[in-house]
């Protein structure tokens, strides 16, 4: 074989077609959306002005929609204006005042319901009290806060003002956080006592302080919301109370006319150095594509009620929580804590209370309500439910299918999405009433987005079942603009691979012979086994579609003949098996791999576990799932794993 080649060993056949029943009612047919690709396909940029024109309310015009004269950093209607946060609301006013914006619960119960009128006069008043502390347009403001509206509140009173955001996960440690707050230079931090998650108080205030002892020389004033009132410190000339702040400020706030390329936020995510990269993201392009893909592939409606479970500290949280929905007027639904607290029903008992309408989250989740049993969401009522939709890692077909049959009951399209933080919004999926989907895959790109897989070389592979290198060939309006503060590392990261003629994505993918991609897992995550070069996530999804197991992951280890040997954590469904039971489960599991995807594919290691280490959002930590295969000594941050005692169980040694 050319071990330049990536080799997809899943076989799954199964196709659903659209609902006909949802496919009636759908706000965008099979027609419109060839008349969309045809237009993105006869006139790239002016599809894009296009859209631009329709969706966004422009202060300015802009007068060219793309300029590529500093490529590979882009610039989409750069010589316009406009305001985000008044996109967001103020041209709802009129005709939606009165229909909530945000439906808001509590871990512990507690709710509350903000319309959009009265959305607009918090982010107004909280505009104005950042002003109040002088905070201009250009600043850097870091946001570390628990799930709540004032997050969002935060992040849209920092875009009124033109103020650049940078949200930082309340799972993160202090040393994260500082890191951060140093990276971008924030003049100042918007935290709150403490947040609720698993039973627990996160105590946020504590953990700002502490990154605040050491190297934070830029941050001037901490504003401090009382949410846990769990008692803080208050640094007398730097802190104040989030009630103080907003005291006697008025209801309204002009928005700031910006250029389309300012800085709408930094959002810092993970690089192979261990070094934080801030993806920067503009205004003007990234909020036309989270309102296009909105409303596209969540087919938003009026009457919708939306539930993305994503943290507002990641970027998916940004995208369907703060921004997207509300551009397309939509209410939104946001949680405080944790998925299974204070038992498995709790995301079921939300949809059925609020009535959710389109609901949104990540397959580990998923796998991980499935592995409690159908007979909780069985318990309440999920009729309301018309759409389901997963993000965040490729979503296995047992999976997949459980979320069809037992969320969806056989009704409810699900859009399998593939994204970025880098690529600021939604860029390959189905397009729901009109693209029939297959268990795990994502299907296609949206128009206008020119998504292809190559080789090593760069050229198109376009044989069925063989892999590559996920790319985009042409820039897009939400692409990220730069890495903050290092250019040279933003152009060796995304586009040095193929000498700067596409975006470099760092996934594996293929297609199959109708053109669907598959995600395999990330470049790095690739398994070179006796020349054979296979995707982690096809190994992972059999050991899934086997009934003992709930969850696995799978990662490399060096093997002095293979290459590579596979390792693979496995979370059983049930006890986990101890001595000649885990034993006889072993072989069994790699006899089941094997005729699965055939005997290259079986793993050398099964080391099971009760858990997988995942952060607080839900992503496992495969470089640490990697450093222990390898028997390496753990140097990453591990403050956002969510159960710590687990690295004794995956290291063997519980």
């Amino acid at each position: 074989m050319n071990d330049k080649r990536l080799e997809s060993i899943l076989d799954e056949q199964r196709v659903f077609p659209p609902n006909p029943e949802f496919a009636a009612g759908a706000r965008f047919d099979a027609e419109r959306l060839a008349a969309m690709q045809a237009a993105a396909e006869a006139d790239h940029d002016g599809y894009w002005a296009g859209l631009a024109r329709e969706l966004l309310h422009w202060r300015q015009p802009f007068t060219q929609a793309l300029d590529a004269s500093r490529a590979p950093n882009y610039r989409w209607f750069a010589d316009g204006r406009l305001n985000v946060s008044e996109n967001c609301l103020d041209l709802h006013l009129a005709e939606r005042g009165d229909k909530p914006a945000i439906l808001f619960e509590g871990e512990g119960g507690d709710r509350r319901r903000i319309t959009y009128r009265e959305l607009t006069a918090a982010v107004c008043r909280f505009a104005n009290a950042l002003r109040a502390q002088g905070i201009e347009a250009g600043d850097r403001v870091v946001i570390y806060m628990p799930m709540v509206p004032e997050a969002v509140i935060a992040m849209q009173a920092c875009a009124r003002i033109g103020a650049i955001h940078s949200v930082v996960f309340g799972g993160f440690s202090a040393n994260s956080l500082r890191e951060r707050i140093i990276d971008a230079g924030a003049r100042m931090v918007i935290t709150a006592d403490g947040g609720h998650r698993g039973g627990q108080i996160v105590e946020l205030k504590k953990a700002t302080d502490k990154a605040l002892a050491d190297g934070c020389d830029s941050v001037e004033t901490v504003i401090v919301l009382k949410r846990a009132d769990c008692g803080c410190a208050m640094q007398a000339g730097r802190d104040i109370w989030w009630a103080d702040a907003i005291e006697a400020q008025p209801e309204h706030c002009e928005p700031l006319a910006l250029e389309a390329e300012h800085p709408l936020f930094l959002l810092y995510t993970s690089g192979s150095t261990g070094k934080p990269k801030g993806v920067q993201h503009s205004s003007a392009g990234y909020l036309l594509h989270a309102r296009l893909t909105a409303e596209l592939v969540f087919d938003l409606r009026d009457d919708d009620v939306f539930w993305c479970t994503a943290d507002v500290g990641w970027i998916t949280g940004h995208t369907y929580v703060a921004y997207g929905p509300l551009a397309a007027g939509a209410t939104i639904v946001m949680y405080e804590g944790a998925p299974t607290y204070p038992d498995g029903g709790r995301f079921w008992s939300i949809c059925q209370k609020h009535g959710v309408t389109v609901f949104y989250t990540a397959p580990t989740a998923i796998r991980a309500l499935m592995r409690l049993g159908d007979d909780i969401p069985a318990q309440y009522d999920l009729s309301k439910l018309r759409l389901l939709g997963t993000v965040g890692e490729p979503i296995n077909p047992e999976a997949w299918i459980w979320y069809h049959e037992v969320i969806g009951k056989q009704r409810c399209p699900i859009v399998d999405t593939w994204w970025q933080t880098e690529t600021g919004g939604i860029m390959i999926s189905p397009v729901p009433g009109v693209t029939p989907t297959k268990p795990g895959s994502c299907t296609k790109p949206l128009p206008g987005i020119a998504a292809d897989i190559v080789d090593e070389d760069g050229n198109s592979v376009t044989e069925p079942g063989h892999g590559g290198y996920l790319v985009i060939r042409k820039p897009w309006p939400s692409m990220l603009r730069t890495i903050w503060g290092d250019n040279e590392r933003y152009q060796d990261t995304y586009w040095k691979k193929f000498g700067g003629r596409f975006y470099v994505a760092g996934d594996s993918a293929h297609r199959d012979a109708d053109g669907y991609f598959w995600i395999m897992g990330r470049i790095d995550d690739v398994l070179n086994v006796s020349g054979h070069r296979l995707g982690t996530m096809e190994v992972e999804s059999a050991l899934v579609a086997h009934p003992r197991v709930a969850e696995a992951a799978v990662v490399g280890r060096p093997h002095e003949i293979k290459g590579e040997a596979i390792f693979a954590f496995v979370v059983p469904r049930g006890p986990r098996p101890a001595g000649d039971e885990a034993a006889a489960l072993t072989a069994e599991l790699r006899d089941w791999v094997a005729e699965q995807l055939g005997p290259i594919a079986k793993p050398d290691d099964i080391r099971f576990a009760d858990n997988l280490p995942k952060t607080r959002s839900g992503k496992i930590m495969r470089r640490l799932l990697r450093a222990i295969a390898r028997g390496e000594e753990i140097t990453q941050d591990v403050s956002t794993l969510e159960n710590p005692a687990i690295i004794a169980q995956l290291r063997g040694e519980a």
